[in-house]
């Protein structure tokens, strides 16, 4: 008889949980199952339950203790805890690992920036990750708005030139009809504020 495969075991601790609501025996489960597979099973066993953060956090929970340096674990881990409602230190933490062991993961720099909770600190953030990735329509975008929410917030003259000018590269290349429309429409209104 051949032994279970991480797949098939994460699947019936799944298919369990949803039946029973039974979260200590699905942690306790999940536990014993990620510890006795690799991570490459693992990260394929898990991938159809990702959107399950009670499923998917620990399984990385383990991944993360056994590989500290896996950038995408410590992301997909990250992920898990903020949506999750974790907090933004334990999220910002692990985003800042995740970017340290690998300076080109994204994800990594997107999380790191959304965990920030004060809103100037937070554009700011937004500001290195743009540098870094010119060409991340989504980290242009998250920019714009939080310095327009800045701008609004604290009357701040520079934030709302950061919003305009950041709005205005993004509707140079927006592809779109719906996109340019809501570009144009945002640029208007910031255009109208007296700050």
């Amino acid at each position: 008889m051949h032994a279970p495969t991480a797949q098939s075991e994460i699947d019936r601790t799944v298919s369990d949980y949803r039946r029973t609501a039974d979260v200590g025996v699905l942690l306790a489960r999940l536990d014993e199952i990620a510890r006795a597979h690799d991570t490459t099973a693992l990260v394929a066993a898990i991938a159809p339950h990702v959107g399950l953060h009670e499923v998917a956090g620990p399984v990385y929970e383990v991944i993360v203790e056994r590989e500290p340096q896996n950038a995408k674990a410590l992301v997909a881990l990250a992920n898990a805890y903020w949506l999750t409602g974790r907090g933004p230190e334990v999220v910002a933490g692990l985003a800042d690992r995740a970017r340290k062991a690998d300076p080109d993961n994204r994800a990594a720099w997107h999380l790191w920036a959304l965990a920030e909770s004060s809103p100037r600190e937070r554009t700011g953030r937004w500001q290195v990750v743009v540098g870094r990735f010119p060409a991340d329509e989504l980290a242009l975008a998250n920019l714009a708005d939080n310095a327009a929410s800045l701008a609004g917030a604290e009357n701040d003259p520079v934030a709302l030139k950061l919003a305009i000018a950041t709005y205005e590269q993004l509707l140079a290349t927006a592809s779109r009809a719906e996109q340019r429309t809501a570009l144009e429409r945002a640029l208007t209104t910031l255009r109208n504020w007296n700050v």
